[in-house]
């Protein structure tokens, strides 16, 4: 207390006192006991003085037995000033002080009553709490006292059976009021025996302060607790009855030794409950068990006679869990993170109804004027830790759930805001509800709020579960300390829990004087202790399941919830929208920018001619694998703390996680489309947007699917974007393009098919798909495709196939009689790839009256079928060179007829130099290569012209492998076109990663291999 509202008091005592006659001995006692309770030894004598002063003791004059003008005038005055200056609890006290000092004569005049009143009435108090603390300090008889604010303590006294009362072995009464507006409990005793209040002797028929902590001390040992009589006039108030019962519950790490040995907890409504001990002994861990979150090893919990641990319907929302760490969204206003909590908490409301509960619990937590400020990050604050921390738990408060379990609600936060905040925690019991809190460090303050506390010590030993005043004495006196019963300062009425921590840690001196590493006691020992020494609770147990307004909306629902709050937060985050809006348009000028390369003696750009083509379609699939990454690789990892308490709620994981597609498909989707206008317009690339974006988008959904797993997997977004170039480079490749599949390591290369190695690779199918899409369909190759592939197969049969098969019949010609050994082995397996090559060569002509399989073995061939073959072979070639050159005449005629059409402005050179790219056609046709034919297993492999070669129909209808660059493929019989197959295949990835996604496989394969090591 201040020196000035010291000073006003003292005046105001003196206009009090100066009333009927003066002041009296009995009063200035009263004033003189009030300053020894509040002062300092040295500072009891001015302030007695200056009182004296004020009211004229000692003086020989006579006060005026009338209240006068000016002594009402002076209530006023001195009223109004400390008005100002005092909280409304403070009033309450001064008031009770004020009202002590009139009834130390024992006597109330009118006179005295109108300055009182005056006070009140300044002070802003209520008639009804005038008339309570009035009947409260002047002793009035017990039948006065309304059932609802005041409790009667005593042995056989109950005089009204609508009284609250509690059976005490006393003589005479103890009697509390409880004030709601200030919820403060005053104590006053009548009787003759000796009782003590925070270790201090109580004076009959003096009223007390009973606050938070505050224990009374009776002749015959018993101990009445502030939670005692709490719990009392809570029980009186209409709050739903329930029973929290946990039997023998024990919890045990999978290969470890740590966890939560065997503890029995029972708890009604209305209880704080402290979860204490040092770091490492398992109170989290026993928060989560309470809970919920996870299943313990042993025993039970049950709320109102139901298991939690079994999926029960009745349960569902009566448990609230707030971590330690914040489950907000950082980028949305305090309003949007309570309403899109609402929504998905208590369906079936109206807007109107959850702005309601919103504005109630904001008013309820102080946090009215936050309401449209946004959340912001620890870093970066816009609202204060404690208003996050009130925040977090209006989160869980919006359904009311009647047990609530919060973890470390005062980690970070300054004093006073822990305070704050545990003072809210303590407001909860009153309206029923348990509420379970794991705390670091109390001071003692907020030590005294708990009604108990558990305290947990190394290896998940309980070691103490009861009152939390009790718990100081308890330690003290298994520790055998002297001061055993000295608990609360007298002078301060402070206690220091840390007390407990240093008794029980307490180290062993070793011979030297100096403090060893082993305990005392060691947590085993504690362990004892707590199951012989301590008594376990007993409560009644509650059969009607609790209620709660809990319900969670359908999954169409939940999906546009989770959708509107996702779209909401990223549109608030100003740097992530500037970024995902500029990174594409950004790259594609820089990329098309830098590769516009001019290779015409003119100087001019001339699409044909840019070398660069087939590395900006490279380029470009990569970036869009890059985008789509960089977008989703952190999506869930920020999430995963709320995530928690949505599993928690049982909101649907699909719905979230389509939500999340949804967003991430759409902001890929118009990354790709901005990179491709951009890109294209700048390269000239015409005729292919819509392909382009396609092929693009799809790689780009690959990798978003890819990201949002690589975030369920691993914790940290460090290691997240350290991943992001190690899944990224093998892409590049193993694209097809930076190395040919046929120059890999053996060991994957696959026999003329791409190696399976590359199949898993989205962008080899994406380069495929826009390779073969942009030669085959631009405006010039698209009219002449289907003969050049006429023209380009003959030429390769005639160039190139003819010739290593001819060698190979002219190699048996001269060999097939040699008797070597060796030899021998050369001709078989010479015969073996002219039949296996004949069998596949549809054109049989002459050589159809030859059983192939029989005659071209080396016991059977002979003269007269190698004749037959040369004539075969000359046969074939003639057949080919027929069709190459009908081809090329029905090509010429085709370009004759579009250039001569009045309704094409076509011509052919112009087509050619805008649409058709040379270096996209020496990569497709694959016309660099020195190996045009090669021959694996007896078989020729095809290497030239490959955008031309149309795969043969397999026998296996699941057999899809092709050579690069086909222009179609076989699935189910089906011969579809490379464009559209591919894109099929890179959504079948992007589908099977959804499916991971949702299983969470790569998070469990992360976690199986973090085990091992």
């Amino acid at each position: 207390m201040s020196e000035e509202i010291l000073k006003a008091l003292i005046r105001l005592f003196a206009v009090i006192s100066k009333q009927d006659g003066g002041v009296t001995e009995g009063e200035r006692n009263y004033v003189l006991a009030f300053f020894k309770q509040q002062l300092g030894h040295d500072d009891i004598e001015q302030y007695i003085t200056l009182y004296d002063t004020y009211t004229g003791y000692g003086s020989g004059t006579a006060a005026s037995t009338t209240t006068t003008i000016e002594d009402s005038l002076q209530a006023l005055k001195v009223s109004k000033k400390i008005n100002k200056t005092l909280t409304q609890r403070q009033k309450i006290i001064a008031l009770i002080e004020c009202i002590g000092l009139i009834n130390s004569d024992g006597y109330l005049s009118e006179h005295e009553l109108t300055v009182l009143n005056t006070v009140a009435t300044v002070f802003n108090v209520s008639e009804e709490t005038l008339a309570l603390i009035r009947q409260f300090v002047t002793s009035e008889p017990l039948s006065a006292y309304s059932h609802n604010n005041s409790l009667i303590a005593g042995h056989q006294i109950r005089e009204r059976t609508d009284t609250l009362f509690l059976e005490l072995a006393i003589s005479g009464q103890l009697i509390f009021i409880y004030d709601q507006g200030t919820d403060l409990y005053f104590v006053k005793y009548e009787g003759e025996e000796e009782l003590t209040l925070n270790s201090m002797s109580v004076v009959p028929s003096k009223s007390y302060l009973f606050s938070v902590g505050s224990t009374i001390k009776l002749p015959r040992g018993q101990t009445i607790y502030f939670s005692d009589i709490i719990s009392r006039f809570s029980s009186s108030r209409d709050h739903d009855k329930l029973s929290f019962i946990a039997t023998d519950l024990e919890f045990n790490f999978p290969n470890s030794e740590n966890g939560v040995r065997k503890i029995t907890i029972e708890e009604q409504e209305g209880q704080l409950i402290g979860i204490m001990g040092a770091s490492g002994s398992g109170k989290t861990t026993l928060l989560k068990l309470l809970s919920g979150i996870i299943k313990p090893s042993a025993g039970n919990i049950k709320i109102n006679g139901i298991d939690i641990t079994e999926a029960n319907e009745q349960l569902e929302g009566s448990i609230g869990y707030v971590p330690q760490d914040d489950i907000l969204f950082e980028e949305l206003t305090v309003y949007q993170n309570l309403y899109y909590n609402a929504q998905l908490s208590v369906s079936g409301k109206t807007d109107d109804e959850i702005n309601g509960i919103i504005d109630k619990g904001l008013k309820n937590l102080g946090l009215e004027h936050t309401k449209n400020l946004k959340v912001g990050n620890v870093l970066s604050q816009t609202i204060s830790g404690g208003q996050r921390k009130r925040l977090n738990i209006a989160l869980e408060l919006t359904r009311q759930p009647p047990v609530l379990f919060v973890d470390e609600p005062t980690s970070g936060l300054s004093s006073r805001d822990s305070e704050n905040v545990i003072d809210l925690l303590k407001e909860l019991t009153l309206l029923g509800k348990l509420i379970f809190v794991v705390i670091h460090q109390p001071s003692s303050d907020i030590y005294k709020m708990f009604d108990k506390v558990i305290v947990m010590d190394t290896g998940g030993y309980p070691i103490f579960y009861g009152n939390p005043i009790e718990a100081i004495s308890y330690f003290k006196s298994i520790s055998q300390q002297l001061d055993q019963s000295k608990v609360i300062c007298e002078t301060c009425g402070t206690v220091n829990p840390e007390q407990i921590f240093n008794i029980i840690e307490a180290k062993v001196v070793d011979e030297f004087g100096n403090f060893s590493d082993k305990r005392k006691v060691t947590p085993e020992k504690w362990g004892e202790y707590f199951k012989t020494k301590l008594r376990k609770p007993e409560i009644e147990e509650v059969t009607k399941p609790p209620s709660n307004s809990f319900k969670i909306p359908s999954l169409l629902k939940q999906l546009g919830i989770f959708l509107k709050r996702d779209v909401l937060s990223k549109v608030a985050d100003k740097q992530y929208m500037l970024v995902s809006f500029l990174e594409a348009p950004v790259l594609a000028f820089i990329l098309a920018f830098i590769i516009r390369y001019k290779n015409d003696v003119t100087g001019e750009y001339v699409f044909l001619n840019n070398d660069n083509i087939p590395a900006y379609l490279l380029m470009s699939i990569v970036v869009a694998i890059f985008l789509g990454l960089s977008v989703s690789a952190e999506e869930i990892i920020k999430d995963r703390k709320l995530r928690t308490r949505e599993k928690f709620l049982h909101l649907s994981k699909g719905s979230y996680l389509t939500s999340k597609v949804i967003i991430l498909f759409t902001l890929s989707a118009f990354q790709i489309l901005v990179f491709v206008l951009i890109g294209n317009t700048i390269l000239e690339i015409k005729q292919m947007t819509w392909s382009f974006w396609l092929a693009l988008f799809s790689a780009a959904t690959f990798a978003n699917m890819l990201g949002l797993n690589i975030s369920t997997a691993f914790k940290s977004a460090v290691t997240v974007y350290i991943i992001i170039p190690i899944l990224l480079i093998p892409q590049m490749i193993l694209s097809g393009l930076l190395f040919n599949f046929d120059k890999l390591n053996q060991n994957v290369v696959s026999k003329g098919d791409v190696p399976l190695i590359g199949d898993i690779m989205a962008s080899r199918w994406a380069l495929e798909a826009l390779a073969v899409d942009m030669f085959k369909n631009n405006a010039y190759e698209y009219p002449i495709f289907g003969v050049e592939s006429k023209k380009r197969n003959s030429n390769y049969k005639t160039a190139y196939w003819l010739p290593e098969l001819k060698n190979k019949v002219s190699f048996v010609a001269n060999n097939f009689l040699n008797e070597d050994g060796l030899v021998q082995s050369h001709v078989a397996d010479a015969l073996l790839t002219i039949k296996n090559e004949i069998t596949k060569e549809p054109f049989k002509g002459n050589f159809k009256s030859v059983n192939i399989d029989s005659a071209l073995t080396l016991d059977k061939v002979s003269p007269k079928v190698l004749l037959q073959l040369h004539s075969y072979l000359r046969a074939v070639d003639k057949h080919y060179a027929q069709i190459g050159s009908e081809a090329q005449k029905k090509q010429d005629k085709i370009v004759a007829l579009l250039e001569n059409s009045a309704k094409y402005d076509y011509d052919a050179t112009v087509y050619k130099k805008k649409y058709f790219n040379e270096n996209l056609e020496t990569l497709v046709r694959n016309s660099n290569t020195k190996n045009r034919i090669i021959e694996i297993d007896n078989h020729f492999i095809r290497k030239i012209d490959l955008v031309f070669y149309e795969p043969t129909k397999p026998s296996n209808p699941i057999n899809y492998r092709t050579h690069m660059y086909a222009p179609s493929k076989y699935l189910f019989g089906l011969k579809i076109d490379t464009f559209w197959f591919n894109i099929g295949v890179i959504w079948s990835m992007t589908i099977i990663l959804y499916l991971t996604l949702y299983f969470d496989v790569f998070e469990k394969i992360v976690n199986i291999r973090a085990r091992k090591y």
